[in-house]
């Protein structure tokens, strides 16, 4: 693959993982899907958040907290050119001095340890959360030629937040999933591949396995089936189900992304990464793209990395 188009899919990788959390930032954690579609139907626009216990005070088009952390992580990538995990931990403890968003547990916790004098590469609260994985796309702009260096920094910027184990190797499965999928490998065999090569004693094995397993179920059933919540060991299978069964169809895995309820953006910011590795942000509705808030600072930050 020419080295222009693989640059394009890595910014519409990046841009697709800020969609999709915007599209959950309306109905994010809501957990009753019965009750999330009676009230809102079918969710194909992004919403307001003006009814969310946790981003009230957020627009239509903006984003969660774990967008507002992968812009982060973009904007750090922009300057330095490059993953730098000491200034990305800078700019992520600046963000949090005075936010006017949602802070989770994973936040707090690694807040407390930085206020202790740790350093990032022993801040990272306990959490297993999968949203410290899903920020990983700003990094294809600048590791996608060098596998080695793209899983050390998934593996790094993830840890700085969430040390779980199993939610630092799920930041490395994705990455490598998405970096074969760049090179032309469908996402659904880069995942059995990946697995093969890296993973074949560990959990992710089985997690992968249940959701690739599950392609031909409904979409909601088969994630409230394996839970709904931000817990690694319940988000990955959801994921891997999303990935495999709309392959190819970009848009309608991050709907049902957020139709099944829960922790929605994290699962959509990580199906969004790897179809848009595949697809490409063609597959979007223009509306989603040009209806986000960050737009033209998400295009900025892009276009200064070489």
């Amino acid at each position: 693959m020419r080295a222009s188009i693989m640059r394009d899919k890595s910014e519409d990788m990046v841009l697709c993982s800020f969609v999709a959390d915007s599209l959950a930032l309306g109905v994010h954690w809501i957990y009753d899907t019965t009750r999330l579609a009676a009230e809102y139907g079918r969710i194909e626009d992004l919403l307001s958040p003006k009814k969310s216990p946790y981003h009230a005070n957020r627009e239509k088009g903006g984003f969660t907290h774990y967008g507002d952390q992968t812009l982060v992580l973009l904007e750090s990538v922009s300057a330095c050119n490059g993953f730098d995990l000491l200034d990305f931990s800078r700019r992520w403890q600046e963000l949090f001095k005075d936010y006017n968003g949602y802070m989770d547990e994973a936040t707090k916790g690694t807040i407390g340890n930085f206020a202790k004098g740790r350093g990032p590469e022993h801040s990272g609260s306990p959490s297993n959360d999968l949203a410290g994985a899903a920020r990983i796309s700003p990094l294809f702009l600048c590791c996608r030629d060098n596998l080695d260096q793209l899983i050390t920094a998934a593996r790094s910027q993830t840890a700085m937040t969430h040390s779980d184990p199993l939610t630092v190797d799920s930041a490395e499965f994705f990455a490598r999933v998405a970096w074969k999928t760049l090179r032309g490998i469908a996402p659904s065999v880069a995942a059995v591949e990946v697995v093969e090569e890296r993973f074949s004693d560990s959990p992710i094995a089985e997690w992968t396995e249940r959701g690739l397993a599950s392609k031909s179920e409904k979409s909601v059933s088969a994630i409230v089936r394996f839970g709904q919540s931000c817990h690694t060991p319940e988000a990955f299978p959801g994921v891997v189900h999303l990935i495999a069964k709309y392959e190819y169809e970009l848009a309608e895995a991050l709907v049902q992304a957020v139709m099944a309820g829960g922790d929605n953006a994290a699962r959509g910011m990580m199906v969004a990464t790897v179809l848009g590795a595949h697809l490409g942000r063609e597959q979007l509705p223009v509306r989603w793209v040009e209806g986000l808030k960050k737009a033209t600072e998400i295009k900025h930050f892009m276009d200064k990395i070489g």
